[in-house]
């Protein structure tokens, strides 16, 4: 299935607290709506051996089955935790704007414009 899920705001309070990536994965699960059972790790095509070895730190996540990981559970913790075990700010970080929300931006701001010239209020 490659579904996106509705995104999450993930606290950086709760990913400054996870001591290992795995506990980040087991956040970004969280936060998605998943228990770390089986659901899951059908909607990625893992199995639960390797699941458990990217929880436990064993193996690596290849990047294309992280992201999905990331975009099924709607949040992006694990990379949260990986900027800040690299010394980043969590609370300074902010996501670019992306071209569908510059369009909606942009349009809004257009409609705000027009509605000032015929005089009618937001």
């Amino acid at each position: 299935m490659n579904q996106l899920s509705i995104p999450v705001d993930v606290r950086p309070e709760e990913v400054m607290r996870k001591q290992s990536l795995g506990g980040a994965i087991e956040l970004c699960a969280e936060l998605g709506g998943y228990s770390l059972d089986k659901t899951l790790q059908q909607d990625l095509g893992v199995d639960k051996a390797q699941f458990s070895r990217w929880l436990s730190g064993q193996e690596g996540v290849q990047w294309s089955k992280f992201n999905a990981l990331m975009d099924r559970c709607g949040n992006d913790a694990p990379v949260l935790w990986m900027l800040y075990q690299r010394g980043y700010d969590l609370n300074s970080l902010r996501r670019r704007e992306t071209d569908v929300e510059r369009e909606n931006r942009l349009l809004r701001e257009e409609v705000q414009a027009l509605r000032r010239v015929i005089g009618r209020p937001a």
